[in-house]
């Protein structure tokens, strides 16, 4: 059997292959390594983040998936990068509360996430994820801007 690059990223270099609960471990995984590469530069995370949706599309057309299967997580390692920009700096708690408030929002779908969801193609299966990332980014901002001390 000939390996295929567009379905190995698109289902996250073999995490969306947990039988239980991928989107959940693939955010967890991406929540880790995104730690690292912003513990070596923001930038780099940026750069993560950008690879992982323009990656995703790519991979997702390549393959010609329909709807939004369970093994496909590329997403949520978009959604989640995104998700750990809104942080000033790695702390564990910082990144819990990145990785709970990500997939809440994944989850619930409240508003133009659900909108973007329900479009067809790549852009409802990455663009769901990444709307959620920019809120989840925002909310923690603004909870660091509130209340300083709470991801210290």
């Amino acid at each position: 059997m000939r390996l295929q690059p567009a379905r190995l990223i698109a289902n996250g270099f073999g995490v969306g292959l947990v039988p239980v609960a991928a989107g959940t471990a693939a955010s967890a995984v991406a929540t880790l390594v995104g730690a690292g590469l912003m513990l070596v530069s923001p930038g780099l995370l940026a750069a993560a983040a950008v690879l992982a949706t323009i990656g995703g599309i790519w991979a997702i057309r390549h393959v010609r998936i329909e709807g939004d299967p369970g093994w496909v997580v590329i997403d949520e390692y978009a959604g989640q990068f995104i998700t750990l920009l809104g942080l000033a700096q790695v702390t564990p708690r910082g990144l819990l509360l990145a990785f709970l408030l990500f997939r809440l929002l994944d989850i619930t779908k409240l508003g133009p996430i659900g909108w973007a969801d329900r479009q067809h193609g790549p852009f409802g299966i990455i663009g769901d994820d990444v709307i959620a990332g920019l809120i989840a980014a925002a909310l923690l901002v603004a909870l660091q801007a509130i209340w300083p001390s709470l991801l210290a």
